[in-house]
Formats: structure tokens, sequence, C-alpha cells
């Protein structure tokens, strides 16, 4: 006869085996692969996500990834399109012209995403990425070569901490008891996907691992179609504890800003929806913290600049400069 300890030992190992058998596989892309042990991931250059989606966008996003291409510290440029109906005949064109396109040392190639769920931005894509770095941008800012390699030479430097151009605030609103996202003068908790450097195992962190947790805060993101990028800060400052890092660029182009006045110029992209904008991010940090049950956001302050130099104007060549230009 089966005593109650060994009736209860046996139903919990009945337990975990039906648990084991029902609960869904990880994705292909948690299964970990040869290429991402940290000892031979390479450290001298990084890897490009540039997501795409709007085919008005196309001929800017081939330039600029043709631009990527072409930098010495650049190993591979990975497009991700993120457009279920783009024809395929519009893709085949997109692939062969990017091809074309790449630089002998880092090709470019175009992946098609599973779904339009934002959260693919960060899949770890182990086949794919070979190097310590990923920078994850989009496709409608353009950064000068040499404010990327000053980022990248800032991000070696802190590797545990996200880098970025672009910043922007979470606060606590003591009027309405919550938590909200907004712009300090001063200080900033998040990096933007603009244009963000990072550790490639934090692809992982934010997909694989977590369980029901962090499943429930992905969906939050694909139920706005927005705010993948404030998870990410939530996820490595919880990881680091640390905020991100803010760096000076020399020129920055973003043509997915609603300010630009250029004509022909798409300027509405996935999650740019005027007036709500600011109000669904929010909401966005609100759930993230009651979800994850933390608010793990760190502010950073001040910006890591290239180079201290005169600021002083002057009117040179009919035009006003710094006057050490």
């Amino acid at each position: 006869m089966t005593s109650p300890a060994t009736a209860i030992l046996l139903a919990a190992t009945l337990i975990g085996v039906v648990s084991a058998a029902t609960r869904p596989p990880d994705p292909p892309e948690c299964v970990p692969e040869p290429n991402q042990n940290l000892q031979i991931l390479r450290r001298d250059k990084l890897t490009v996500l540039m997501n795409g989606f709007s085919e008005s966008r196309i001929p800017l996003l081939q330039s600029l990834a043709a631009t990527y291409s072409l930098s010495p510290i650049v190993s591979s440029v990975l497009v991700l399109w993120g457009d279920p109906a783009t024809s395929p005949r519009v893709l085949h064109r997109l692939a062969h012209n990017l091809t074309l396109s790449s630089s002998s040392s880092a090709p470019i190639s175009l992946l098609l995403q599973p779904s339009t769920s934002l959260n693919n931005r960060f899949l770890p894509r182990p086949n794919d990425i070979s190097t310590d770095a990923v920078l994850v941008c989009d496709d409608d800012v353009e950064v000068d070569p040499t404010t990327l390699e000053f980022a990248f030479r800032v991000w070696t430097q802190n590797p545990h901490r996200l880098v970025g151009l672009f910043a922007r605030s979470h606060d606590f609103d003591l009027d309405r008891r919550e938590w909200a996202y907004t712009v300090h003068p001063d200080r900033f908790s998040i990096v933007l996907t603009k244009f963000m450097l990072l550790k490639t195992r934090y692809l992982f962190l934010y997909t694989c691992p977590g369980g029901p947790r962090m499943a429930r805060v992905r969906g939050v993101v694909d139920e706005v179609r927005n705010c993948e990028d404030i998870l990410m800060n939530f996820v490595v400052a919880e990881e680091a504890e640390v905020g991100p890092v803010l760096v000076g660029a020399k020129r920055v182009r973003d043509y997915g800003d609603a300010r630009n006045e250029e004509k022909g110029v798409s300027v509405v992209g996935l999650s740019s929806r005027k007036g709500e904008h600011r109000k669904r991010r929010g909401w966005c940090i609100r759930e993230f913290h009651r979800l994850l049950g933390t608010m793990p956001l760190r502010y950073s302050y001040g910006k890591v600049v290239d180079s201290v130099g005169e600021q002083a104007l002057c009117f040179k060549g009919r035009k006003l400069v710094y006057c050490d230009q």
C-alpha cells in the first residue's frame, strides 16, 4: 500500500510531467547556439538590426543600410522587414538591391519578421548575429559615420549599459499619483530604438526567460503596437542596475520626426501617432511597473561628447559656423 508521503510525491511528479508536456516549446531563437557563447562573439564589430515596414521609405532604407555596410566597425546589416502585406515582387527587388549595396566586409540581408509584433525587433537570432554588440535602429534616422564609431567606442567602455542618441525619461506625477513618460532637460532614463546600442545577450533576456511575467509585458507591446523600446530599457535596467548612456552626435538626421517640413518625407511610423503618443507610452510604463512589480529605470545625467572645442560662432565663407571649424 502506498504511503501518503509517497502518493504526494508521485502526484507532484505527474503534475510536473503533465506541465512539461503541455508547456509550449521555446521559440527557436531561444535554443542555445554555439555562437551564443560569449567567449566567441566578436567584440571589435557590431551587427546592425534595422527595422523596416513602410514601402514608401525603401529608397531611404537602402541608402542607410549601404552606409552602415561601409563602416569598418559593422560586421553585417540585417534589415528586419515587418509588413506581411508587402508583395513578393517588392521584397525580391529589395533583397536584390540590398545585396548589390553590400560592402565586401559587411553583407546586407533582408529578414522577414515572423509576425507584425514589435517584440520581434529583439529576437536573439543566434544564426545571424556573431558580435557581442548590436545596433537597433530605425529606417528613417541617418547617423554620420564618425558618430557611429564614437558611440561604439563608448559602448565598449560600458558594455552592460544601453547607449543611445535619443533620450526620454520616466517620472512620477504627484498630482495624478502615477508614472508618466516625459522629457527632462537635465536627466533621462530611457534611450530610444531610433539608435540603441546594446549587448547581444539582452536580446535573449528580452525574449526568452521570465516566463508568464515577461510574456504579459510583451503582450502590452503587442496590444498598443508601441513601447518595445521602453520595455528593453526596463529589462536592461533591472539586469545592470544602472541607467543608459547618452552620446552627443556630430550629425543626425531624423526623417521620421513629425516636425519635418520637407516635402516627400514620410513622418508617420509604426508607433508615431500625434496627440496620444506620450499618453500611450505613459500607460505602458504604468503597465510594465504593475505587471513586473518593480520600477527598475534609473536616471542618468549628462552627455558623452567626442571633444570639447570652441563654442563661439564666427562668420566664415558666408556662413555662421563654430569659430574652430
